[in-house]
């Protein structure tokens, strides 16, 4: 018996009715895509030309010394491609941003056959936000992120695995924080 080649939809064979169903669909699913977008940066007021970032100070009782360039470089980068602001190094930027990692702590965070299985490091930085041109949009947050690794190694061996990672997600945490209207 062969009922899946006389099965039809109307007159057309359903494989075919299939085809230009998704055939007339895709343009206008492509159509609504195209009008809304995701945006995660908020509008930036057009008076608003030039940022500054000050180096990010490391105060946290343990120092990674790599932390505070590398998140002072890789956030002026970001807002620099992100963003159509300018970057400067005076004191009349637009937007000042100050910030401080005031936390680096190491945690447990699994435990398997009664011993630590994963350990989290913690990063935090106090951020200071300086709105030069309305003050009322000042602020100043805490941001951190949590970052596990395996109880096997040591907070040098994490470091050295996660550091990419660690200074993309603190960067990112700082940078939506600053722009984004969540």
């Amino acid at each position: 018996m062969k009922l899946a080649t006389r099965f039809t939809v109307g007159r057309l064979p359903f494989a075919v009715s299939r085809f230009l169903i998704a055939y007339c669909l895709l343009p206008i699913a492509l159509l609504f895509t195209g009008c809304y977008s995701f945006k995660d940066i908020g509008s930036i007021p057009q008076e608003v030309k030039t940022f500054r970032v000050n180096y990010i100070e490391n105060r946290a009782r343990y120092i990674n010394p790599q932390l505070s360039p590398q998140i002072t470089d890789k956030l002026r980068q970001k807002i620099t491609g992100q963003t159509r602001l300018t970057g400067v190094q005076t004191d009349d930027a637009h937007y000042d941003i100050n910030g401080q990692i005031t936390g680096y702590t190491v945690t447990t965070a699994g435990i398997s056959n009664q011993q630590a299985a994963t350990q989290r490091l913690t990063v935090t930085v106090h951020l200071n936000f300086k709105n030069n041109l309305d003050q009322t949009k000042n602020f100043e947050a805490d941001v951190s992120r949590n970052f596990d690794y395996s109880a096997n190694l040591t907070i040098s061996q994490a470091e050295a695995q996660l550091n990419e990672t660690i200074i993309k997600n603190v960067v990112d945490e700082i940078f939506n924080r600053i722009f984004s209207n969540w």
